[in-house]
C-alpha cells in the first residue's frame, strides 16, 4: 500500500489536546498536513500536541475555541484561511446519569458538545471546501451509538447515534463537491475519558468481551481517520467504521 501523503493539505482537529484527538493531529501532521490543534480549556495539552507534531517534523498551530458555540466556531474558522480536512473529535460524557434523574441542563450540554459541535464545525467549514473539488470530514461517534452505551450514558449514546445519521445526510449533500463525510465509532479506547467515567473493574470486564482481548489505543483510531482523510478513501462516504477489537461485528 502506498504511503499516505497529505502534503499541501490543511487540517483541523477539534478537541486535540489529548487522547484520540492528539493522536489524530500527530498522524495527519506526520503525513504532511498543516494541522490546527483546537482546544477548549486544556491549553497545556494542546501545546504538548503541537510539540509532538513539531518533534516529528510536522507543522501546525493552536487555536482555542469552544466548538459548541457558534460565534467561537466562526472565529476558529476565520483563523484558518484554508481547510481540506476536518476531524470533529471534540466531545464528552460530562457525567453519568439515569434518565429519571437527568437534568435538562445535562442533556443539553452533552448534545451541544457532541452533536451541535459536529454540526457547527461542519457547517462553517464547508465554505472553505466547496469549490475546491476535494474535502474530507470525519466525525466521531462511538460504540455507544449502536448499543445505547453503559449505565447512565443514554444522553451520550443518543448524541453519538445522531452523529452517524448526520454523517449520512451530509455525505449525500456534498458528494457532488468532491467532499467525503465519514464517521468512526470507537469502542473501549484507553484514554482519560475512561479514566474518569469508567471503573477499572468495568474496563476489565469489557476487555473480556473483546475478541482481540485488549483495550484499543488512540493510535488505533487515528490510523483509521488518517486513511479516511486520504486519497485512498476516495470512494468511501457516508460510512461509519467500527473500531472496537471485534466487540461489535457487522
Amino acid at each position: 500500500m502506498n504511503e499516505i501523503n497529505l502534503n499541501g493539505k490543511y487540517a483541523l482537529v477539534t478537541g486535540a489536546g489529548s487522547g484520540i484527538g492528539r493522536a489524530v493531529a500527530v498522524q495527519l501532521a506526520c503525513s504532511g498536513a498543516f494541522v490546527t490543534v483546537n482546544y477548549r480549556g486544556n491549553r497545556k495539552g494542546a501545546e504538548e500536541t503541537l510539540q509532538q507534531i513539531e518533534a516529528g517534523g510536522g507543522h501546525g498551530q493552536i487555536v482555542q475555541a469552544d466548538v459548541s458555540q457558534a460565534d467561537q466556531v466562526t472565529h476558529l474558522m476565520s483563523q484558518l484561511g484554508h481547510l481540506d480536512i476536518l476531524v470533529n473529535n471534540a466531545g464528552g460524557l460530562v457525567q453519568r446519569s439515569k434518565v429519571a434523574d437527568m437534568s435538562e441542563a445535562l442533556w443539553d450540554e452533552v448534545m451541544a458538545i457532541n452533536l451541535k459541535s459536529t454540526f457547527l464545525c461542519s457547517r462553517t467549514a464547508l465554505p472553505l471546501m466547496i469549490g475546491t473539488g476535494w474535502g474530507r470530514i470525519v466525525n466521531m461517534s462511538s460504540l455507544a451509538g449502536h448499543d445505547g452505551g453503559g449505565h447512565g450514558a443514554s444522553h451520550y449514546a443518543a448524541s453519538k447515534a445522531a452523529i452517524m445519521a448526520f454523517t449520512k445526510g451530509l455525505a449525500k449533500e456534498v458528494a457532488k463537491e468532491g467532499i467525503t463525510v465519514n464517521c468512526v465509532a470507537p469502542g473501549l479506547i484507553a484514554t482519560a475519558f475512561h479514566d474518569v467515567h469508567s471503573t477499572p473493574e468495568s474496563r476489565q470486564a469489557t476487555v473480556k468481551t473483546i475478541p482481540l482481548g485488549r483495550e484499543g489505543q488512540p493510535l488505533d483510531v487515528a490510523r483509521v481517520i488518517l486513511f479516511l482523510a486520504s486519497d485512498q478513501a476516495d470512494f468511501i462516504t457516508g460510512e461509519t467504521l467500527n473500531i472496537n477489537g471485534g466487540a461489535r461485528m457487522e
